[in-house]
């Protein structure tokens, strides 16, 4: 099996509410990269995109009447997650688990506005 240059074997594929606001939030939060964006015809609603976090890709959607919403719950390694925190406080996320310090690293964990819960952990340095 060949997958494409990029992709991964596994990939998360989220419906979201508001998409445009959905990846204004990755970009922000988590210095994500827009790597594709299809439109549905005539209109400013997002069919299918992706955007990719260090060497991951995930693919996000509008809901619609027939896509329903789909969350997920993501981890996710960050240089400092500290920064990374309150960054995602400050563009409407909420605690779901504050910071600590764990055997593993510095770790939290945050539900984004768009119902994703994400756990966010720097490495021990």
């Amino acid at each position: 099996m060949k997958i494409p240059e990029g992709y991964n074997t596994v990939m998360p594929y989220l419906i979201v509410k508001d998409a445009a606001a959905f990846k204004a939030f990755m970009i922000e939060v988590f210095n994500a990269k827009e790597k594709v964006e299809i439109m549905r015809e005539s209109s400013d609603v997002i069919m299918h995109a992706e955007i990719t976090i260090g060497d991951s890709t995930i693919m996000y959607a509008n809901s619609t009447e027939n896509f329903k919403t789909e969350n997920a719950g993501m981890f996710i390694w960050v240089k400092d997650a500290d920064i990374t925190f309150k960054k995602a406080m400050n563009l409407g996320a909420s605690s779901v688990m504050p910071l600590s310090n764990q055997k593993y690293g510095r770790t939290c964990g945050i539900q984004d506005p768009f119902g994703n819960t994400w756990w966010v952990t720097s490495p021990i340095r």
